[in-house]
């Protein structure tokens, strides 16, 4: 999650771990399993986010494909999700 909270999202610059992206990840000996959303469907940026996840993950010696990113809207993402820190930082709640 250390590593996870280092990927930002590409157009609000806020960690995709505050913005309560990441729905769970799963780790079983080598192999990587992370579940999560997108703040809207069909975000054009999920290729760049998945890029970013897999070398973040790879800084701790985890191979690319031993990465699984499993992209879920259910349930949809919303706002009640994010942490303090990125509500404060967007100027809400």
């Amino acid at each position: 999650m250390k590593k996870l909270a280092e990927v930002l999202d590409p157009e609000l610059n806020i960690s995709i771990v505050d913005l309560g992206l990441i729905y769970g990840v799963k780790a079983k000996k080598d192999k990587v399993e992370i579940t999560m959303t997108l703040t809207t469907i069909g975000c054009p940026l999920i290729s760049l986010i998945d890029g970013e996840i897999k070398n973040k993950l790879g800084e701790l010696g985890i191979r690319e494909e031993d990465i699984n990113i499993d992209l879920t809207f259910d349930p949809p993402w919303s706002m009640d999700k994010m942490s303090e820190k990125a509500k404060a930082m967007l100027g809400i709640g």
